[in-house]
């Protein structure tokens, strides 16, 4: 009985130590979440500083969401200055633990040179590096749909520098419109004069 009361206790203890364990190794985990949760309240209220505290805390400590986030916000100046070489600093620390959307970032950044150098290669390491590390996952619904955000990141840019490109030669082509109405204006004096002249030299 005593013997039998031993092996109960023993069982319970190593139970209870195991529990302690795995709550000790979830608890990281459920406090990153619970501060990411309130950094995205806290950015969406209009508190930034606070949300990226936050973000920076668990980003140094390798959590790519936060990482992802510190760099989305430094890229497209969503509540802090516009800052690419901070967004390129956060998305390669996401990207380099393997976050699929911070590889493709790198990449077209590295392919628009925003904040280095344009960098074709550069670019194509980072769009193909989770299909070289994960070829087997190319037809993975979720490997599909980041391939169609990727194109269509690609297909946006192009169609705002298509635009942008169309505004410019506009504006050029206005421009030389004002400069000849310009000239004919000026010239229209004289001309008329001379007509006149002309005309009464004839009578």
């Amino acid at each position: 009985m005593i013997a039998n009361n031993k092996t109960i206790a023993s069982a319970l203890l190593i139970a209870g130590l195991a529990c302690a364990a795995a709550a000790h190794a979830a608890g990281p985990v459920a406090n990153a979440d619970a501060d990411l949760n309130r950094a995205a309240k806290l950015h969406r209220g209009g508190d930034t500083p606070a949300a990226m505290a936050l973000w920076r805390k668990w980003a140094e400590q390798g959590n790519v969401d936060a990482a992802y986030n510190l760099a989305l916000v430094h890229q497209h100046a969503d509540g802090v200055a516009y800052d690419a070489a901070e967004a390129l600093r956060w998305y390669r620390a996401a990207a380099e633990r393997g976050d699929k959307p911070a590889q493709i970032q790198l990449g077209l950044m590295y392919q628009n040179g925003e904040g280095v150098p344009a960098d074709e290669t550069k670019a194509h390491e980072w769009f193909t590096l989770n299909r070289r590390q994960h070829a087997h996952h190319q037809h993975h619904a979720q490997f599909q749909q980041w391939q169609r955000q990727a194109r269509a990141l690609i297909e946006e840019r192009d169609r705002r520098e298509a635009l942008a490109a169309a505004h410019r030669d506009g504006e050029r082509i206005v421009a030389e419109l004002r400069r000849r109405a310009a000239e004919v204006a000026e010239a229209l004096p004289a001309r008329n004069m001379a007509v006149a002249s002309a005309a009464g030299a004839a009578r």
